[in-house]
């Protein structure tokens, strides 16, 4: 009990209901704050239980919270005459009825919460049958069920994104680094646009460019197009097939049978097929409509714990046996009458099992053989489309493989000249790398001289000015332009390259100065980093023992206050002892002779003096006990003797009773006679 109400302090202290509470203060509650309490933790739950108990009235209190607890399924200890004290403990605010109705709601306050949002959305209005009679009321309750239905569906779909991994910091942080690519890509194609701009004719270039793209993107869905169309035709091939191996099979068996067969297995299919759509097939199509049923039934109900579950298990356990009794009743109960019968129903069972087991096996070799057909079809296709014709036999397969050997022999010259080949072109690709290497490294020696002359990218835009001239010279065959204007053009691009030059130089001038500014700058801030590493760890290192200093005062303050605690109590022990050795020695020493009476003293006094007296009267009665001890031994002796004595009276009493009932003795004239 303390540790339950340990757990429902804590609870409460914590958010969101910040009480400061102590043990003792939550027991002092009244039952009314109880009632509050247990109130604001099912408002917490449900929103629509907040309200000030001491505006309704207690009826009307105890009705709302029993609905929400049957709603959040709690089941109170106990049987049913329990239940009613359990109701009565909920109106008056009883301790042992509130205390564990706290600590399980405390317990599973989120899966509460989730059990009454839930509720107030699936628990099912029951309409009266005479109301749905009407055409209107009908259809707004199947709306309202449709309504629900999607509600239930709705929920799945969120609590399954809701444990599905995407959280919404993961989803904002890769819209983040979508936009950061896209800025990147907005300033790369701008970048491009500026390098593109310097060329002549560009929008030309970029419009064709552009139908080029277009074109491709034509040609990836003609390609697109025609391969589906392939997939087409191979799938109306195989169908074509297939139906061509039925044709052949029907036409092999007609040949090889007669018309009696083919009715008689024409007849055994018809019975087979009528057996499956008459009896195998509504048999399990309607135990799949009782299983989605259940399934559903299950589906539109609260979410059960497994408390829940252990007791439906014990009432199918429960359940079970009693059939299971009921069953052997029934058949000790019929058994002897109609045995017959019963081995009967027997046989019938077992022939039903044993054609429902064939049924099953001829359904799955039926699948089998199917599957095979559509195998060998395949095979049959890839064989096809590998030679062209259909699988050889015979004589036929014989030249085949001639033919086969002979090609192999030309295959494998062909691989011989091939490997030469592979080669060859191996050492030309080795020393095309080479030399692509030494270009590579005739480039950096070459951007290194420039950079360190001042002039950073003169080979590329060399490259750039041939390339540009390349181009020119091109457009100028195509056009047919003169040596003359190709060499004036040469000229001008020279004159623009010097212009360049001229006036990159001074911008080469200032990124220089700037280059050894920030060469600077950064032997600075490497500098400053170090000190500020040296600083931090420094202050790590402090902040760590003050940590622990901290934590040892914290743990030796806890302990202050424990030991404060302690002894507040033991002065509040001591205290309330003086205060009645107060009390006791006021009363001891008031001249009131009714006051003195009530103090402890006097009250022990007269105890004691009881006691003595007692003690004296059963002392003196022991004596007087002791005394007469002998006497009385012999009196008892004397009564036992005066009672054997009278037992022997008794007895020949007896015996002289049953000699005169035998006969009687008569003396006549000195002689005896005996009458019977």
């Amino acid at each position: 009990m303390s540790d339950q109400m340990q757990f429902i302090v804590e609870k409460l202290n914590q958010e969101p209901f910040k009480k400061s509470y102590n043990l003792i203060t939550f027991d002092s509650l009244e039952s009314v704050q109880l009632l509050q309490l247990l109130n604001d933790v099912l408002g917490e739950i449900d929103p629509k239980h907040v309200v000030d108990i001491r505006e309704e009235l207690p009826e009307q209190t105890a009705k709302r919270m029993l609905t929400l607890l049957g709603i959040l399924k709690y089941k109170p200890p106990g049987s049913i005459s329990d239940l009613s004290a359990f109701r009565q403990g909920l109106v008056t605010g009883s301790k042992p009825v509130i205390h564990p109705v706290l600590h399980w709601l405390l317990q599973r306050t989120n899966e509460l919460k989730k059990r009454a949002y839930l509720a107030r959305f699936l628990v099912k209005l029951e309409v009266p049958v005479e109301f749905l009679q009407d055409d209107t009321v009908a259809d707004v309750n199947k709306q309202y069920e449709e309504l629900m239905e999607a509600f239930k569906n709705l929920h799945k779909e969120c609590e399954q994104l809701k444990t599905s991994g995407f959280s919404t910091a993961e989803i904002r942080r890769d819209i983040s680094a979508m936009e950061e690519e896209k800025d990147q890509l907005i300033k790369r194609v701008e970048r491009l646009k500026k390098r593109v701009e310097t060329v002549q004719n560009h929008q030309r270039m970029l419009e064709i460019a552009r139908q080029l793209r277009l074109e491709k993107e034509r040609e990836e869905s003609l390609a697109q197009q025609k391969q589906e169309q392939k997939n087409q035709l191979f799938h109306a091939e195989q169908r074509l097939q297939r139906a061509q191996l039925q044709l052949k099979e029907m036409h092999h068996a007609v040949v090889d049978s007669k018309p009696e067969s083919l009715m008689k297995k024409l007849e055994e299919e018809i019975n087979f097929n009528s057996y499956l759509t008459t009896e195998k097939i509504p048999r399990e199509l309607e135990s799949k409509k009782k299983s989605v049923y259940f399934l559903q039934k299950t589906v539109g109900e609260p979410a059960l714990s497994q408390s829940d579950l252990n007791v439906l298990e014990m009432k199918i356990n429960e359940v079970n046996a009693q059939i299971n009794q009921l069953i052997e009743k029934r058949m000790s109960k019929y058994e002897p009458i109609d045995s017959k019968f019963s081995m009967y129903r027997q046989q019938a069972s077992i022939i039903s099992r044993k054609k429902e087991a064939k049924a099953e096996e001829l359904q799955a070799a039926k699948e089998e053989m199917s599957s095979m057909e559509r195998q060998m079809l395949q095979k049959t296709n890839q064989a096809q489309e590998l030679e062209g014709s259909e699988v050889l036999k015979g004589d036929e397969f014989k030249h085949y493989v001639n033919k086969l050997r002979s090609k192999n022999t030309f295959y494998k010259k062909k691989r011989l000249e091939i490997a030469e080949i592979t080669a060859e072109y191996g050492i030309l690709q080795r020393t095309e790398e080479l030399l692509k290497q030494r270009h590579e490294a005739i480039q950096q020696q070459l951007q290194a001289i420039e950079d360190k002359k001042g002039i950073s990218g003169y080979s590329y835009t060399q490259e750039e000015l041939e390339r540009v001239s390349a181009v020119k010279s091109e457009m100028d065959e195509m056009k047919g332009r003169t040596l003359d204007n190709m060499s004036e053009m040469v000229k001008k691009l020279n004159t623009m390259v010097a212009e360049k030059k001229s006036s990159l130089a001074p911008v080469i001038k200032e990124l220089r100065q700037l280059r050894q500014k920030c060469q600077e700058l950064t032997q600075e801030c490497d500098e400053k980093k170090i000190q500020y590493d040296s600083c931090a760890a420094g202050l790590e290192s402090n902040r760590s023992t003050l940590e622990q200093e901290v934590k040892g005062l914290l743990e030796e303050c806890i302990q202050e206050e424990s030991n404060y605690r302690y002894v507040n109590c033991m002065k509040r022990n001591l205290e309330i002892q003086l205060q009645r050795a107060k009390e006791e020695m006021k009363m001891y020493v008031s001249p009131d002779p009714q006051e003195r009476r009530k103090a402890i003293r006097e009250q022990y006094t007269r105890m004691i003096l009881e006691q003595e007296n007692l003690g004296k009267k059963l002392r003196e009665k022991q004596k007087v006990v002791r005394e007469s001890h002998g006497p009385n031994m012999k009196q008892i002796k004397m009564w036992q003797d005066f009672e054997q004595l009278m037992e022997c009276k008794r007895e020949c009493f007896l015996k002289q009773q049953n000699q005169t009932a035998i006969g009687q003795v008569i003396q006549e004239g000195g002689k005896d006679r005996l009458v019977l």
